[in-house]
């Protein structure tokens, strides 16, 4: 019988050192698998570093065409608003001066009479005022004011 339990213990260790083969092999398995699990993580990490530098770019191109774009609004703006506020000036200049051809023009149809002027209330006049280099040129209908041959050509002395 001591022989057949030294069979058995050969068989045993045989088995044991097959088990322990079969583990190790399972072992450089499951670290291989791991190492390349590892490796699609490290690329999918880098791909979406890559998604995430080229979104960056693609936001700071389209920031700095937006900044442009708001600061070619904005110099638009201002000259707008110049022009505006020149406008503005030249329409209270304007309106003072038509007050005072309005004056004039109540002043010469009262005093038409004694003074013997020709009406002709059928031509239309036209008065040029001019302003620091701008001309300007408006018609007045005859129909709605009376004739002023005498000031058909007036323009405002500063």
């Amino acid at each position: 019988m001591a022989s057949s339990s030294g069979s058995s213990f050969i068989q045993n260790s045989g088995s044991e050192e097959d088990l322990q083969q079969l583990m190790d092999q399972r072992k450089r398995k499951r670290m291989i698998s791991n190492r390349e699990s590892a490796r699609r993580s490290r690329m999918r990490k880098q791909k979406h570093l890559d998604d995430l530098m080229a979104q960056v770019s693609t936001l700071r191109k389209e920031n700095n065409q937006i900044l442009t774009s708001m600061n070619v609004t904005t110099q638009h703006y201002l000259n707008v608003e110049a022009e505006n506020s020149i406008l503005r000036a030249q329409l209270g200049e304007l309106s003072h001066r038509l007050e005072s051809l309005n004056e004039i023009i109540a002043f010469l149809d009262a005093n038409d009479n004694c003074n013997g002027l020709a009406m002709d209330h059928n031509e239309p006049y036209s008065f040029n005022f001019a302003q620091n280099h701008d001309s300007m040129r408006f018609q007045i209908s005859a129909k709605s004011v009376p004739s002023l041959t005498l000031l058909s050509n007036w323009q405002h002395i500063e």
